[in-house]
């Protein structure tokens, strides 16, 4: 079985067909989510599939799901998928790797004539990206039942067209209820967004887990005043309260390595003139871990922190947890699917714990789930110069293949 290998020549074609809808001048692509683009998208994806036997369904908010029967067609699929939608300023392999290296998949099933016990299913989700309509991770999550199907239809973008308008108006609002497609497991095939794999020189990425997050808005309230008549000690300056809470955010993700993580990445201050002290900052909070207890800690330190700022200072400070995704461990048996397949394809292999969140996370809610990284060049993500090199994505597609003939089964 193990001389069982997908086209890389092929699934690099594909992938640049695809990159061509919504190409940027930078070399990287523009297809946000349920526009024209999207749609031109979808149904060069959706053609494919169709030119490689597959039937095709699409739910209530938009997924469409590829199948290629199996022996016993009532066996739940074993599922493979990702997201074409991208960012504003997007590259050409977050999510598009994970979709074509899945038909890919299927395209070398066919060639060597192979069939499987179980069905073989490929999955793209709606608006992943969240660029255009919130919440991300928009079309697994009404699936796996973490906000419902009105409230993403409700959703709008800045010209006020809302989800619902939306996949009307480029026909991907399907019939099928979400969640009631049945999965028997779920593998996605991600480029890895970081630099962890290209620094050590390692082809596979086995991800065990995708940290959880914790969000928080904080808001830090002073006095503005004439920053040279103002001594020093009489200020009630916000900027100076806010750094070191900003220091501290990054002090407690060090306390707890390796997977500890801190960041202020986005702050306004008022008025924001040079010759004024800082009345009133603005800010947000990143606190990640990928062990729950100790997430849990994290926030309950930088809320100790905050209150004990609040009291020395004097000043307003203002707290609100705005977002949080408990750490998703991966199932055992897809790990050990994705590890057994690199073993038996003989790649170079490191664990990898996912710190962006993936639609693989709200998959693990409703079967087993597991993913496969491979390397993307200086770890850049997000952004229109993410590359990665045309092996590294033949051998994560290998591995795929061989981790789903694992859990399908090859029939008689």
């Amino acid at each position: 079985m193990s001389d069982i290998k997908v086209n890389g020549d092929r699934l690099w074609s594909s992938l640049m067909e695809l990159a061509k809808i919504g190409a940027t001048p930078k070399g990287g692509v523009k297809r946000l989510t349920l526009t024209d683009l999207d749609k031109q998208g979808r149904d060069l994806v959706v053609g494919w599939a169709k030119e490689a036997g597959m039937s095709v369904t699409v739910d209530q908010i938009g997924n469409v799901f590829m199948r290629r029967d199996g022996a016993n067609n009532d066996l739940p699929p074993i599922m493979t998928g990702s997201h074409i939608d991208t960012q504003p300023t997007g590259g050409k392999f977050d999510g598009n790797y994970g979709v074509l290296a899945g038909i890919e998949v299927v395209r070398t099933l066919n060639d060597r004539g192979i069939r499987t016990e179980a069905p073989i299913e490929v999955a793209f989700w709606t608006n992943e990206e969240g660029s255009r309509f919130v919440p991300v991770m928009m079309g697994s999550g009404v699936f796996c039942g973490a906000f419902t199907l009105e409230h993403a239809y409700a959703a709008k973008d800045v010209d006020g067209k809302t989800v619902g308008e939306e996949l009307e108006r480029i026909g991907y609002k399907g019939d099928q209820v979400p969640g009631q497609h049945p999965i028997g497991a779920y593998f996605e095939t991600h480029i890895e967004q970081g630099p962890v794999l290209e620094d050590a020189d390692k082809v596979i990425g086995v991800v065990p887990a995708v940290m959880g997050l914790s969000w928080y808005d904080c808001t830090v309230t002073g006095m503005e005043a004439h920053a040279g008549p103002t001594p020093m000690h009489l200020r009630k300056d916000a900027m100076q309260v806010s750094t070191r809470i900003m220091q501290e955010v990054v002090a407690i993700a060090n306390r707890y390595p390796p997977y500890g993580r801190g960041t202020v990445g986005m702050v306004q201050v008022f008025p924001n003139s040079r010759n004024v002290i800082p009345g009133e900052v603005k800010f947000s909070i990143d606190l990640r871990n990928v062990n729950d207890a100790l997430l849990n800690t994290m926030h309950e330190e930088m809320l100790a922190f905050v209150e004990r700022t609040r009291q020395e200072t004097g000043l307003g400070i203002q707290v609100e947890r705005v977002s949080y995704y408990p750490p998703c461990p991966f199932h055992p048996d897809c790990v050990d699917a994705v590890r057994n397949a690199t073993a038996k394809l003989g790649y170079s292999t490191m664990d990898v714990v996912s710190g962006a969140g993936h639609d693989a996370i709200y998959a693990a809610r409703v079967a087993p789930a597991g993913m496969i990284f491979v390397p993307c060049k200086d770890g850049i993500s997000h952004n229109e110069i993410e590359d990665a090199r045309a092996d590294h994505l033949e051998a994560g597609c290998n591995v795929l293949l061989h981790a789903m003939l694992e859990r399908a089964g090859r029939a008689a």
